[in-house]
């Protein structure tokens, strides 16, 4: 007995295999597209969730720096925070640890975080320049176009490492680090198949940014290649809005309102027009007890904030971190509280290294760009010096600062500047054109704060550009809240030009531990990922498939004859547009045929564009972007016609592909590749 589901489908395919329509397209002789149909699954009839976990433990793996949280399944409102690591800079209070990492000389792992910056630190010259020291690495996977298994990075001596095995001993670093805590706390050998993991990535990276993440997973040991669905790659976004609907008032400052919250008086007025939540002196000692346990208690009633918003409205997430900007627009579902997406996730490389970017780009107006080149390579160490008693200046930027920010110079940029110019730092700065750098007599770069404020102007411009844009579109209106998070949204300067953009049109809401709202929202996440049922699609995906050429609509140059049939190549078959709303478990369906009865592999490119519409795979702007591979040995059946029915998933945070024998019913191994080879 067929359900009414299955003879629908039933019917379409049949259907489509009266009026067969046998694709040619770049290299995909003969491949059949079927009749298209998209399934909703229903949740009634979801998969069953695979095996169940003990743990969820979400890894924060950040450009600037990382950390990871836990929880265990039968305590999910408990959410653990790392142990405090070694290490730690002046001036900059966190839990997380910079994403650095120290390989020896023959390139084995040696250290992470701050370990490795300090052992790094303490070689000595001549033989640190054989150590292989990298940091900030993480953005290359946004920037390279055509990311590969193969890419390199560039440790800080200059020399190239494959990114793959980087990223590996970092997650390694991870699991062993976790699994030890694990251990300690339960008193037994934690087993690793008890752990559901989960690492977040922007929403912004594209797929062969995410599978990239899956491999060195893979690679690392965290998870096995058979075992895919132990590990969850969560989107930094979505993890903070996760977490921000459960805030609490004295979890959070809120900008700019000067009512009274909680019955206390909001504290005095901390710079031109912000004003911290006083939560009154019990939930003080409460968030203090919190802070030193690392233990976040998430009640699970949704958060008082959450009780001001009512079905269908709107809020916005900007998660500012070190490398990017990611901007997400959610819709909340009551009564659950279940997520909508409205709007695809934007945003770009706009982070807080861009400042650092700005100071070394004022060091070389200053001293020169051939000597910071040669200064980076040859006192690396010195270098990574430098840029931390920047760091803890930049974090000490203000609007209303008016006394000037002090960094100091190491001895050795002293020191190598003489050797290398034969003249002083002092001399440098007199001559140069810079007037708003000066010399102090300790030692030190005196930057005046409308030279610091200029160093952040392009990075806050670009985001405030990028949310003016955000704000004009039509899904973008009525806003009641707007989250700001990640580790850049501490940044008075920023908090700044975002309420002086906004003009009160919404609320703009700052968790307290804006660091770590993403690593507990990722854990929230990993113990529920359903959490979130409507995303929308980031990029328009399809293949290319042929169609019954039509005279006056099919462009003459696109005309194929085979066997007396006129046919239109290169014709986009569209499995789901830009910005497209897709549920979670909805499925684009697909059916393919092997041109010959002895084909093991059908191999079908798969093409993208960030337009919603393409007509033809060869138009300006589309582009080959992965394969679908679907591995069809020892499936041959006597069906005259080998049907394979394929099941596309582009409503979670990866897209996934599935494959049936219709003749047989038997599953066919898929799996869909965006990294180039």
């Amino acid at each position: 007995m067929m359900t009414e589901k299955e003879t629908a489908t039933e019917k379409i395919i049949t259907d489509a295999m009266a009026n067969p329509s046998p694709a040619k397209s770049m290299g995909d002789p003969g491949i059949t597209p079927l009749s298209p149909s998209h399934t909703q699954q229903n949740d009634t009839d979801q998969v069953p969730s695979g095996p169940s976990f003990v743990v969820v433990v979400a890894i924060d793996f950040g450009t600037t720096s990382s950390g990871y949280a836990y929880a265990f399944t039968k305590e999910p409102e408990c959410i653990h925070t790392m142990r405090r690591w070694e290490g730690g800079d002046p001036g900059v209070s966190n839990q997380k640890t910079p994403t650095t990492i120290l390989l020896t000389p023959d390139r084995k792992f040696h250290s992470f975080g701050y370990a490795a910056r300090d052992f790094y630190h303490d070689l000595d010259p001549s033989e640190s320049k054989h150590w292989l020291y990298l940091e900030k690495f993480k953005m290359k996977l946004h920037t390279t176009a055509n990311l590969s298994i193969d890419t390199d990075l560039h440790a800080a001596n200059g020399k190239r490492v494959k990114a793959l095995d980087i990223f590996a001993y970092a997650l390694a670093f991870f699991k062993e680090q976790a699994l030890k805590e694990l251990s300690d706390q339960t008193g037994g050998e934690f087993d690793n198949n008890d752990v559901r993991w989960v690492i977040t990535v922007p929403a912004i990276w594209k797929m062969p940014a995410k599978q990239f993440m899956r491999e060195a997973a893979y690679k690392s040991g965290l998870v096995s290649r058979e075992n895919p669905e132990q590990l969850i790659i969560a989107l930094e976004p979505e993890a903070a809005s996760i977490y921000c609907r459960k805030l609490r008032l004295h979890q959070m400052v809120d900008l700019g309102t000067h009512s009274t919250q909680n019955g206390n008086s909001p504290t005095d007025n901390v710079g031109g027009g912000m004003t911290q939540v006083s939560p009154g002196h019990a939930a003080k000692e409460h968030v203090r007890r919190n802070r030193q346990s690392r233990t976040f208690l998430v009640e699970n009633v949704i958060g008082e904030l959450w009780s001001e918003l009512e079905e269908g409205d709107r809020y916005v997430v900007v998660d500012c971190g070190g490398g990017t900007v990611d901007l997400t627009v959610h819709q909340i579902r009551l009564p659950e509280g279940h997520l909508k997406e409205l709007y695809k996730a934007s945003g770009g490389p706009y982070g807080s290294i861009g400042i650092d970017y700005e100071f070394e780009k004022l060091l070389c107006r200053i001293f020169g760009q051939d000597f910071i080149d040669q200064f980076k390579i040859k006192r690396p160490a010195a270098w990574v010096d430098l840029m931390i008693a920047f760091e803890s200046r930049k974090r000490a930027a203000a609007p209303d600062r008016s006394n000037p920010l002090n960094i100091n110079l190491p001895f050795s940029f002293i020191d190598y500047y003489k050797k290398f110019r034969g003249h002083s730092v002092e001399h440098a700065l007199r001559k140069s054109n810079v007037d708003f750098v000066k010399w102090s007599s300790q030692g030190m770069l005196r930057m005046s704060p409308d030279a610091m404020n200029s160093l952040f102007k392009s990075t806050i411009d670009h985001i405030i550009q990028h949310l003016t844009e955000l704000f004009e579109k039509p899904e973008v209106s009525d806003i009641k809240f707007l989250f700001l998070v990640g580790g850049f949204a501490e940044s008075p300067l920023l908090q700044h030009a975002v309420q002086d953009m906004l003009q009160g049109r919404s609320r703009i809401i700052i968790p307290h531990d804006v660091g770590l709202t993403i690593l507990k929202g990722a854990v929230l996440f990993g113990l529920d990922p359903s959490i979130i049922k409507v995303r929308r699609a980031p990029l328009t995906y399809g293949v290319g498939v042929l169609n019954r050429f039509v005279d006056g609509k099919h462009p003459p140059e696109k005309l194929l004859v085979k066997d007396g049939t006129r046919w239109c190549t290169d014709v986009f078959d569209t499995f789901i547009a830009a910005d497209q709303s897709v549920a979670l478990g909805e499925m684009v369906k697909r059916s393919y045929t092997p041109a010959k009865p002895s084909q093991q592999v059908i191999v079908i490119h798969v093409y993208c564009s960030e337009k919603e519409k393409a007509g033809f795979i060869s138009e300006p702007g589309v582009r080959k972007c992965g394969t679908l591979r679907l591995d069809v040995s020892g499936t041959e059946s006597a069906a005259p016609r080998r049907e394979i029915q394929t099941l596309m998933q582009f409503g979670d945070t990866e897209i996934r592909a599935m494959a049936v024998d219709v003749s047989t019913g038997r599953t066919v191994k898929a799996s869909i590749d965006f990294l180039s080879h």
